[in-house]
């Protein structure tokens, strides 16, 4: 397709197909899997579609038979479509024969983990290199692969983003296809994104969507509880304020799960380091929605709102702005998209009672990292550093640099310690 946007992840997909015989993208329904898997399409399967589907189930063997590559389309909506093409690589492990996409993890049909077969691929919304639509965030200056080399790359750029776009771009979303639309209609359309996955994607997934008032609460207690580590207790009183019963953890995880599997939710675990002993590390997860617009399309707030400085009506406490909670989350899009590339892993880390606190953990494969801060300012001081300094001290030379991520306008390295200053516009894999 000529008007079709190259994502990050197509060069993976590129690299795995060639010496791999099945890869499954992973991701948010709308994310773009679909359209970045026909690209390589010889065979196109569509599974969402009820015809489609009804006749590979008469013989799911169609499948595999079919001139390659194949790409099975929501493969969920027939689990066996797994089996299949796990049966066929057994029988020929030749490269780029099947490319499967899916935006929900089945939970009612015993798939076989297809390890060592079929190798899963993340494919998220689009992180702010990819957004060429905003001229301003597709030009990069500053590879997260060179700061994960160790060598202490040159930090060199400017950028002319501004705090008002950095509101838009939390707002406007990450899915292709939604950002695109003017503001009214993209409202209406996050609103009804929304509102299909409590009340279908969640049925279709196995979840029974008893009371979909009650689930909507919940996320929008989740969509408060963005870039915090709120215990259960907290989100579950905000998720049901007025209401006498409060449900047990034990009647809530399904759920939870559930939104886990749908890639609604995404928590960015705390990292737990590999190659040092650190004391007093919770290893409990950040909160974050795989898109942060989708927070702030359950909380109402739009970009006046949020430059107003306006807060949730869902009252989850929280240190900071949730403006900068956002900020937080657009980044740890961002890096999550950009990590991957690079074979690494993004975690955050706090202490207990929260006395040190880094936003950003990227661990290489050997445990060696490059640790970041997220920043809602032009400027940085020493104070916002002090928690970088502090785990440099902590890990030495496993610490392979540090940055602050910020809204300013130019990207370089403090003379003093050597930290980067880096715009976010600025920053990519």
């Amino acid at each position: 397709m000529e008007d079709y946007w190259r994502r990050i992840v197509d060069d993976q997909i590129d690299e795995l197909f060639s010496g791999l015989p099945a890869i499954s993208i992973e991701g948010p329904r709308g994310a773009g899997k679909t359209t970045t898997a026909r690209q390589r399409a010889g065979t196109f399967v569509a599974l969402d579609d009820g015809a489609v589907r009804q006749i590979m189930a008469s013989d799911p063997q169609q499948i595999a038979d079919a001139s390659p590559p194949v790409v099975v389309d929501e493969w969920q909506r027939l689990p066996e479509s797994w089996d299949v093409v796990r049966r066929a690589v057994d029988d020929d492990y030749a490269p780029g024969r099947f490319l499967l996409t899916g935006s929900a993890s089945p939970t009612t049909h015993p798939t076989h983990s297809g390890a060592g077969r079929i190798v899963t691929l993340k494919m998220r919304p689009l992180a702010l290199a990819e957004r060429r639509d905003s001229p301003v965030f597709a030009q990069p200056t500053v590879s997260l692969r060179d700061l994960l080399t160790g060598g202490r790359p040159a930090i060199v750029g400017s950028t002319e983003a501004r705090l008002a776009d950095y509101v838009s771009e939390i707002t406007r979303s990450g899915l292709p296809a939604i950002r695109r639309l003017d503001t009214r209609v993209r409202n209406a359309a996050l609103d009804g994104y929304i509102a299909r996955i409590v009340e279908r994607d969640m049925p279709e997934a196995g979840h029974s969507a008893r009371n979909p008032a009650a689930l909507m609460r919940w996320l929008r207690a989740y969509a408060a509880a963005t870039a915090t580590s709120a215990a259960y207790e907290r989100i579950r009183d905000a998720a049901t304020s007025g209401d006498g019963d409060k449900p047990s953890r034990s009647a809530t995880v399904p759920f939870v799960d559930m939104l886990e599997r749908l890639y609604v939710l995404e928590p960015l675990p705390g990292w737990v380091p590999t190659r040092n002993q650190l004391a007093k590390l919770t290893t409990g997860p950040k909160h974050h929605l795989a898109d942060p617009a989708w927070a702030t399309a359950l909380l109402g707030l739009g970009d006046d709102a949020l430059l107003e400085g306006r807060q949730s009506g869902t009252p989850v406490p929280r240190d900071g702005t949730l403006l900068g909670g956002l900020f937080e989350s657009l980044m740890a899009l961002c890096l999550r998209v950009y990590a991957q590339t690079s074979d690494a892993a993004v975690f955050h880390l706090r202490t207990h009672q929260g006395l040190r606190e880094v936003d950003f953990v990227v661990a290489r494969r050997d445990g060696r990292v490059v640790a970041l801060e997220a920043k809602l300012a032009r400027t940085v001081n020493d104070h916002d550093l002090r928690h970088l300094r502090w785990l440099k001290q902590q890990i030495g030379p496993d610490m392979l640099d540090a940055a602050v991520i910020t809204t300013g306008p130019y990207a370089y390295r403090r003379p003093d310690d050597n930290i980067a200053v880096i715009p976010a516009a600025l920053l990519g894999p």
